[in-house]
Parts: structure tokens; C-alpha cells; sequence
């Protein structure tokens, strides 16, 4: 089947859901299958750096960020026609897979109204928390988003609407014929609040996002070569304000401990973090990796004895501990949800204060240094591959391609 993907982000852009779909992109298409992914066009050194592929349609856009790593594309008419000529050559759309939550999400569902075919809707993110991390006035810019998808998309009888997170995410959920979460706790939240597909009795259905099976062989691998040292921990992810690293490094030096620390990552608040750990001086040794490859992240994970998750209701996964848990390496998390979702291996953390987050850093490297660190499921790695998770998610597309 030819499967079309609608992001926000280009694919080659940093971030979880773009690793996840190139992953998806290429295990569908080891499988038999055609994908053609629609994102607006990247802009800055990377859009240089990545190598050009014939499965890619770069919409016309505009950078957003000062490191010019997002952009924008405006949907309307024009995009609408562009999109139409660049896939009336190739071979017929079966299904549109949107991937996306703003602009890449209206793109899709416009596209899929105006050629009568299915939409599979993955749900990535829980856009009220990240709106609230990143905008002074969330309630506004809600009632805005509302707003702009009611102007975009065509009206539908009966059609719910209202004005905060959930009503968005509602909107595009009526328009799909199945929704998809990465995570049983998002599932349910997105259940409770409505939003569930709206042109199929089905639910949402839960298909986590999935790990590369080579490279998570090469990674196995690679830890099974560990020296013995002081405690190692990581901290990876987008230097953002609802990714919590600014209060991981002060935990750090409030908790007094011995362990080298490594931060992996880029974003907004990469030079605030350098210099609050030049402020404060901690005991630990800490250093920045910047943005690696993932391959390069996931031997760094094998290598490391924890990785530390900091987000709290934002992460509707928190993919990086359980890439973790699959390589064995145990994690430190703060969000009780992701953490019930993971089960053994990983020490909780009591609640989102500094003082909280330091004392289990302090349990934890104390724990690791005794040679009693928690021991992951060993099942999650099975279920974690790539090839089981693009399974499952063909599972959906035949259910909505079915008379």
C-alpha cells in the first residue's frame, strides 16, 4: 500500500517523533510498502546535511526558531495545490497517516477530505501542558488553535468544540478513522476526554513508538562491554523549559553526588544550563555531548548505569527510558505515569520538587555503586523492536483500508 505521513517537523529535524517516523518509514518500506512523508521544507545547516530522498515532499515554509531548526508551512489552497502535484505522480494514496498536531495535522486531514480517503491519527503530544511550558498566555493561544482548525477543516454535524487542549485534539480525532497513542496512560486520557475516532466504533489504539531492531542489537552489544567507574547518568532530550532541565541540574548539585554526568541534547536553554552549572559547581562531573546521531545516542544509553527523565504530564511516551529499559539500563523518572508504564527497573521520583529529585539521585547513585541498581524487563525489549510495533500499526491500516 502507498501510505502517506503528514508532520510538522521535517523528518530530518531533531526530536522524538521525527526518529520514530523515520524509523516507521523505513521498516514499512523494508516490508513492501511505499511512504511519502509531506513536512515543511527544513531551513539552517541540517536542511545541508541530510541526505535527499524521493520519499520526502517539502512544503513551501518559513524558519520559526532561531537556530532555524522548525518551520512552518501555512495551510491553505496554495499548500493544498502544491501537495496534490507533487503526489498525482506517484502511485495512489491508500491511507494518510497524520503525524502532526498544528499545521502538518490540518495539511493532512485537508488532503485526506478532498480525496476521500482514510485517516490514521497519531497522537504524540499533550499540546495543553507543552503550550502552557512554552507560551505566557496557553489559555489565548488554545482558543486561537480552536479557532484556526475550525476555519480549516470542513464543519461536521454534531461536532463538539470548546476551547482548551482536548477540544483540539477532539477536532482532529472526529476526523479520523483511528487514533493511536504511544502509551497506555495517554490512551486513556485521550479516551476520557473524548478523543477517540470519530468515523469508526473502534478506540484508541495503543502502539508504542519503537526502537530500531539492528541498532538495538549493536547497542546490546556495546554494553556488554561497560568498564567499571563512578556513576554514570544521562540526561537526554530538547533543552525546552517542559523537559525540566534546568531543575535536573540543580538537583544535581543539591544532592551532592559523585557521578559523572552527562547531558545530550540542543535547544533554547543549552547556554542557560551551561551556566547554571558554572554558577553552582556541583560534585558531579557534568558535560554537554550536544546532538549525536541516534546510533551514537543509544551506544551512550548501553554505556551509561541511569537515564534521567525529568518531564512531568508532558511526555505522552517518554520514549528515551524505554530505548533504556531495552538495553538494560535502568532510569530515574519523574512522571509517575510514564514510570507505572515501565514498571521494574527505575527509581521513582516522590514529586517535582528539587529537593525530591536530588534524594533519589542520591539513592540512585548510591544504589549503583553498591551493585543493587533495579534491573529493567527484560520483555520490554521484544516488545519495544520496530518490526513488532510497524506490525501492529499495519494491523490499523488494514482495519480502516476494510469495506
Amino acid at each position: 500500500m502507498h501510505v502517506v505521513f503528514f508532520a510538522d517537523q521535517h523528518l530530518e529535524s531533531l526530536g522524538g517523533a521525527q526518529v520514530s517516523m523515520r524509523l516507521q518509514r523505513r521498516f514499512l518500506e523494508r516490508a513492501g510498502h511505499t511512504v511519502t512523508v509531506v513536512a515543511p521544507r527544513m531551513h539552517g545547516p541540517r536542511a545541508r546535511e541530510y541526505e535527499r530522498s524521493d520519499a520526502y515532499v517539502d512544503t513551501p515554509s518559513v524558519p520559526i526558531t532561531f537556530d532555524r531548526e522548525y518551520s512552518f508551512t501555512w495551510p491553505g489552497r496554495r499548500t493544498d495545490r502544491f501537495i496534490d502535484d507533487a503526489l498525482a505522480a506517484r502511485p495512489p494514496v491508500d491511507v494518510v497517516h497524520v503525524q502532526a498536531d498544528f499545521w502538518g495535522a490540518l495539511m493532512g486531514h485537508r488532503f485526506a477530505a478532498r480525496h476521500g480517503l482514510p485517516v490514521v491519527h497519531t497522537m504524540h503530544n499533550r499540546v495543553d501542558v507543552g503550550i502552557a511550558a512554552t507560551t505566557p498566555f496557553p489559555g489565548l493561544v488554545l482558543r486561537v488553535l480552536n479557532a484556526w482548525q475550525r476555519r480549516m477543516l470542513r464543519a461536521i454535524p454534531g461536532e463538539r468544540r470548546g476551547h482548551d487542549g482536548w477540544s483540539y485534539l477532539r477536532g482532529f480525532a472526529t476526523r479520523s478513522h483511528a487514533v493511536t497513542a504511544p502509551s497506555s496512560h495517554f490512551a486513556q486520557r485521550l479516551d476520557a476526554h473524548g478523543v477517540v475516532p470519530g468515523r469508526r466504533s473502534a478506540g484508541v489504539d495503543v502502539i508504542w513508538n519503537g526502537m530500531d531492531d539492528d541498532l538495538l542489537d549493536a547497542a546490546l552489544a556495546a554494553r556488554a562491554e561497560r568498564v567499571p567507574g563512578p556513576a554514570r547518568l544521562i540526561w537526554l532530550g530538547r533543552m525546552s523549559p517542559e523537559k525540566r532541565l534546568l531543575p535536573f541540574l540543580d538537583a544535581v548539585a543539591e544532592s551532592g553526588v559523585a557521578a559523572d554526568v552527562e547531558v545530550l541534547g540542543g535547544g533554547g536553554q543549552s547556554r542557560a544550563a551551561a551556566r547554571l552549572v558554572e554558577r553552582r559547581r556541583p560534585a558531579a562531573s557534568v558535560t554537554f555531548g550536544g546532538r549525536l546521531s541516534h546510533a551514537e545516542t543509544l551506544r551512550r544509553i548501553a554505556a551509561a548505569d541511569a537515564v534521567v527523565q525529568t518531564s512531568i504530564g508532558f511526555e505522552t511516551q517518554g520514549m528515551t527510558v524505554f530505548e533504556a529499559a531495552s538495553l538494560g539500563t535502568p532510569s530515574i523518572v519523574s512522571d509517575p505515569d510514564i514510570g507505572a508504564e515501565l514498571g521494574s527497573g527505575h527509581w521513582p521520583v516522590a514529586d517535582a520538587s528539587t529537593a525530591a529529585l536530588a534524594a533519589t539521585l542520591r539513592d540512585a547513585v548510591a544504589d549503583i555503586d553498591a551493585g543493587r541498581a533495579p534491573e529493567p524487563d527484560p520483555g520490554i525489549a521484544e516488545r519495544f523492536r520496530q518490526s513488532s510495533r510497524t506490525a501492529a500499526m499495519l494491523d490499523v491500516y488494514e482495519r480502516v483500508l476494510a469495506p
